[in-house]
């Protein structure tokens, strides 16, 4: 079969650490094992399939035996011969039948196999990126990632199925067949085959091997151009604003050009193993004919054993070719396999300590003792770049605290360390006394709600947006928390109302409606902790007013950490601090700053000059 034109050769190496194939298989082993009853069950029908197959030519033999010219010799043995070919047609029929039903039995049986290990490794794989912290999601390409995930989840089912559906059938044939004709003929018929089948692995397998390099390397500019697309969509306004268009298409033009010219000599030397393997199979199956021809003419052999060899080379013949596809399959599946788990692998730099306890909620009190902490490390762990330097403040329960200082001072920071998607390089972060590195991730998130500056939408409806805060509120519940956040209004004006699309990203809202709608969803969380992290900056002035009277009121008996640039904003606030640097410089109500004629004083100066 000239299928091998569909090729997926060379397994790919892991950036980090290659594993052998064995290994790969190891890492999925126990997602098949449990079904094992399954599994055996499946191997049985397979054995009962390729039985009945070997089968169908024997029967043929016999049959050809019995209507052969000068067997008809008398009326006892025309009756004979007429009963004889019949029982053997209705045996040739059953077979067949028996060939299908096993063969359909095992593919039911194994079905729910293949598409749980596919489900449960996805799945897997899903949340342990999930589990990782925000650095690791800053670095990746998510071109790449989904791509991997996405190879890695068809690369289990392609393995599972060219393995139990091709590899091991084919061997049971090989096993059955060369024993028969060990058994009924001359060894060379056995010896011809078994030639044929070491010669045609190997070349297969050291062919294919040489040529990986160039199926690694097509593999790696497809999923170059598949990151550069992806990343110059995601940002396509960006491209429009500057006109880039030509730019982008000439770096997408380049990956793929390079992608072009990697496939083609991957397809030539496809060529060159295809041609190899028909030479081989060519060369034998010709050798088994004369050998049969042969024993027909010198009487050792009768027709039917002449039909019996020929269906036999027919039968060894498709899946012995097919083999080279299945083997290059396998290696393909085996590569996007391994780079797949290796997600698995990658380091939780923030993980629940083992046996952590939920947070204990209390009163909500939110300490900042002494925090160190730095983005990016040198090879010996210190600091590259140190973000904060010993921050120390404490925000009481029920209070408000407002944090303000210049772009790059490092107040965001604040709000990541406090949600644990960093851990912090010294000093502690608390909640009620409870070190937040003791307790799990999931119980102090869900005590801590958040009003972001920079605010991304699922593409989806505004209510399934809103909702999000609170999966399965119900629509009034949604609909009060929009009227809080003052987009109720804006809402219920669009055609198709909170089942309106907001697009990639939420590109189809403006900045404001956004910012409130992020600001809905924080509302219907319910949290008793609450940061606002330039919450209303993308506000106008009358907006702004209207949604800062609402987190105040929102904020009353809650503890709240507000994250400000506009000091307007803030000026009520039960205490400020003012960062510079990743230093706390200044703390004290608004007056006391203002009376202090610091840091604080000027910046209200400035930006009262330039309202």
């Amino acid at each position: 079969m000239r299928g091998a034109r569909h090729d997926h050769t060379a397994p790919s190496t892991n950036r980090l650490r290659q594993k052998s194939d064995w290994q790969v298989l190891g890492t999925l082993f126990p997602y098949l094992w449990d079904y094992k009853t399954r599994v055996v069950l499946a191997l049985l029908f397979l054995v009962g399939a390729k039985a009945a197959s070997v089968g169908v030519p024997l029967i043929m033999k016999a049959l050809v035996d019995y209507l052969a010219p000068g067997k008809l010799v008398d009326k006892a043995a025309v009756t004979v011969a007429l009963v004889m070919p019949v029982a053997l047609l209705l045996s040739y029929g059953l077979l067949r039948l028996a060939t299908t039903a096993f063969t359909e039995l095992r593919e039911y049986v194994f079905a729910k196999v293949t598409q749980a290990a596919v489900h449960k490794a996805a799945l897997q794989v899903f949340r342990h990126l999930h589990a990782m912290s925000l650095r690791f999601h800053l670095e990746r390409q998510t071109g790449g990632v989904t791509r991997d995930i996405e190879r890695g989840t068809r690369g289990i089912s392609s393995l599972v199925s060219y393995t139990l559906y091709s590899i091991v059938p084919t061997l049971v044939e090989f096993a059955l067949i060369i024993g028969i004709l060990l058994v009924k003929y001359d060894v060379w018929f056995a010896g011809i085959t078994v030639v044929a089948l070491v010669t045609y692995i190997s070349f297969t397998i050291i062919v294919t091997e040489w040529r990986t390099h160039f199926r690694r390397a097509m593999n790696e500019l497809d999923s170059k151009a598949n990151v550069k697309a992806i990343d110059s969509l995601l940002n396509y306004e960006t491209v429009k604003y500057f006109g880039n268009e030509e730019y982008e298409a000439r770096r997408y033009d380049q990956s793929m050009e390079s992608w072009k010219r990697a496939a083609i000599r991957s397809q030539t030397s496809l060529s060159l193993l295809n041609t190899g393997q028909s030479a081989i199979i060519a060369l034998a199956v010709t050798a088994m004919m004369w050998r049969a021809t042969q024993g027909v003419i010198d009487g050792s052999m009768s027709l039917g054993d002449l039909v019996l060899v020929n269906a036999f080379m027919i039968q060894l013949y498709i899946p012995l070719n097919f083999l080279g596809v299945i083997y290059r399959e396998i290696k393909q599946s085996l590569a996007d396999m391994e780079k797949m788990f290796t997600l698995l692998e990658q380091h939780r730099e923030v993980a629940d300590a083992p046996a952590a306890p939920d947070l204990q909620l209390r009163a909500g009190t939110v300490r900042f003792e002494q925090v160190d902490f730095s983005y990016d490390k040198l090879p010996d762990g210190s600091p590259k770049r140190q973000i904060l330097f010993g921050v120390d403040f404490t925000v009481p329960a029920g209070k408000t605290l407002a944090v303000v200082g210049h772009s790059g001072s490092g107040k965001s920071t604040l709000s990541r360390l406090l949600f644990r998607f960093y851990e912090v390089d010294g000093g502690r972060i608390s909640i009620d006394d409870q070190d937040i590195r003791s307790v799990t991730q999931a119980s102090l998130r869900r005590a801590i709600g958040i009003v972001p500056q920079d605010t991304v939408l699922f593409n989806d409806t505004i209510e399934y947006n809103i909702a999000y805060g609170r999966p399965g509120a119900s629509r009034a519940e949604v609909e009060a928390a929009a009227k809080a956040a003052h987009i109720h209004d804006f809402i219920i004006s669009t055609p198709d109302g909170y089942d309106t699309v907001v697009g990639e990203r939420g590109l189809k809202l403006s900045g404001g409606e956004k910012q409130r709608v992020a600001i809905a969803r924080t509302l219907l969380k319910n949290p008793a902790i609450l940061i606002f992290d330039e919450a209303t900056s993308a506000l106008d002035s009358a907006a702004e007013a209207a949604i800062q009277n609402e987190l105040r009121a929102i904020a009353q008996h809650r503890t709240a950490l507000v994250i400000a640039h506009r000091l307007s904003t803030i000026a009520d606030a039960d205490e400020i601090i003012v960062l510079d640097q990743g230093r706390i410089v200044e703390r004290g109500s608004h007056a006391d700053l203002l009376a202090r004629q610091g840091a604080y004083a000027r910046m209200w100066a400035l930006q009262q000059t330039e309202h």
